[in-house]
This record gives structure tokens, sequence and C-alpha cells, in this order.
């Protein structure tokens, strides 16, 4: 792996799981020797990390980490019901029946992943992946699963910012299994719902949990 892809992928990692908080400056000099790389390879990471809005240049103080506010949070909702409405749509008419189906049986013995310890809780996240990734190669469309990639590295910190809350993720596994089960009969309209469904309970979760960053 090249300097600069270690570069960016530990940072990305730290920024994604809230161990540099936002406003945090990311200085080339501390951040090189802590990484272990020379501070071309560097820049080279803060250029990725700010084309994809993680971090910013904020004048005379460098390179920080950006926030996300409640703000923020309701503009990628909107942005995500829009994106991954269609896409579940699109598997409905595209995916394969089987794929969707064996993913709506585990999701729905998730909760068993979810009252678990944190390796339990981890399974359970990567199960809903997998859904993430059928769904992606269902679609066969390049472009949209493009853009909901680069919009899945701000929710994944949007789910930090909450804590992990049982109650609301085995109700989420239920939806999550609901749009598999929707995606698994062909039916686009409901695939769709299913997903709107989905997201209007996580965005309002999210706003009862938190406080502004």
């Amino acid at each position: 792996m090249r300097a600069s892809d270690k570069a960016y992928a530990a940072l990305r990692e730290d920024i994604i799981e809230w161990r540099l908080a936002p406003g945090t400056v990311l200085a080339e000099v501390e951040q090189s020797e802590r990484l272990g790389i020379s501070r071309t390879p560097l820049r080279e990471a803060l250029s990725r990390l700010t084309a994809e809005g993680l971090t910013t240049t904020a004048g005379g103080r460098g390179v920080v980490v950006t926030d996300i506010s409640l703000d923020d949070i309701d503009e990628l909702f909107e942005l995500r019901e829009t994106l991954e409405g269609k896409a579940a749509a699109l598997a409905a008419e595209r995916g394969d029946p089987a794929t969707f189906e064996q993913l709506r049986r585990e999701l729905l013995q998730a909760p068993e992943l979810i009252g678990g310890k944190e390796p339990a809780l981890q399974d359970y996240y990567g199960l809903v992946g997998r859904l993430d990734s059928a769904i992606d190669s269902a679609i066969t469309n390049a472009y949209l699963v493009q853009a909901m990639r680069s919009l899945r590295v701000h929710l994944v910190r949007v789910r930090r910012l909450a804590a992990d809350d049982a109650a609301r993720l085995t109700a989420a596994a239920a939806e999550h299994a609901a749009i598999a089960e929707a995606i698994a009969a062909g039916n686009p309209r409901l695939a769709e719902a299913a997903t709107t469904l989905h997201l209007h309970r996580s965005l309002s979760h999210v706003k009862a949990t938190q406080t502004p960053h």
C-alpha cells in the first residue's frame, strides 16, 4: 500500500470513529510523525479527505476535521432518501430474489446479534453492509453506486453520534428485513416505501438523541 493510501485510510478511520473530533487541526508535522510518513504523501491523503468533505482548509489554521450539525444531518438524509429509495426500487426490478430472501431471513435473526457484546454488534453492522452491497450489485448503475458510497462515509459518522441503542437497532433490523423482502418480491414501489420509512425513523432517532456538535 502506498504511503498516501495508508495515511488516507488511517485518518479517514480516525475521523469516522470520532477519534479525531470536529475542529481538530491536522498539523502536517504532527500527523507525519504519528503515521510514520513524509509530508508529501500526507498532503495527498489530506487532499482526498477534503474532496470527500471530511476535512476542510480553515484559513491560517491549516486543514481541520469538518463538523456535522443537525442541519447537515437533515441535508444528508434528504439526499439519502433520494438515492437509496431509487436504488431499492431498481434492485427490486433487477436483483436476484434468492439473494435478498436470504438476507431477509438473516436480518430477522439480527436481534440475537444486537443484544450481544461488541463483536456480535459488529456482525450486525456487517450484515447491514451486505444488504447495501447486494443492492449496489443489483442495480448495475456505477454512477448511483459511487454517489451512495460517497454519502455513506458521512452516514457512518452520523451513526457514531448516536450511542448503539438496542431498541432502535432492533427496529432498524426489522426495517432492513422489510426492504430485503420487498426487493425479493420484485416490488419496486414497496421497496422504495420501505426504504423511506426506515430513513425517516433513523433520522427521527438521531435528532431525538443528539445535540449539535
